[in-house]
């Protein structure tokens, strides 16, 4: 278990990791360049980069944003998240940033390889759906001038 309980800094990890990656992180971003079984389960913050073990991915996940390489549907628990497109402009500036990060710490072959051919169409946005909905309401908030902490707290209550 790496980044168990993690609530603030950064982790980059040039390798595979085993089981229960960043399980019940709320607030650090790691790297991984792969998870076993169950990775970001309980996930409620900060964001995350594997590739994904064979199942349970996401299970339990409430907060946060992984970005995920190649991910099969199949092997993630899609009960709590969606699995969305990146968007073109923000998720992709930050993914990049993210990937010349986890290269310059680790010096990272995967990473060498994804920034010589760069194209975000290979990674998911892996997204609670509940905490989508509270980023919206927060956004649409600020556009409109009103409180941004009743908008959260009436999205967060459904």
């Amino acid at each position: 278990m790496i980044g168990y309980g993690a609530t603030s800094g950064e982790i980059f990890i040039r390798g595979l990791v085993g089981e229960r990656f960043c399980v019940r992180n709320s607030g650090a971003l790691a790297v991984a360049e792969g998870t076993g079984d169950h990775g970001c389960e309980y996930m409620t913050g900060a964001g995350c980069d594997p590739r994904t073990g064979r199942r349970n991915f996401a299970a339990g996940m409430s907060g946060g944003i992984a970005y995920v390489l190649d991910l099969p549907e199949y092997r993630v628990n899609s009960e709590m998240v969606d699995l969305d497109q990146v968007d073109p402009e923000e998720d992709a500036k930050f993914l990049r940033e993210v990937v010349e990060r986890h290269y310059g710490e680790t010096d990272s072959a995967v990473a060498a390889r994804l920034l010589s051919d760069w194209d975000t169409s290979r990674f998911t946005k892996v997204m609670p759906r509940d905490y989508k909905r509270v980023l919206s309401a927060a956004s649409q908030a600020e556009r409109e001038g009103r409180d941004v902490n009743e908008a959260v707290m009436a999205a967060a209550h459904g």
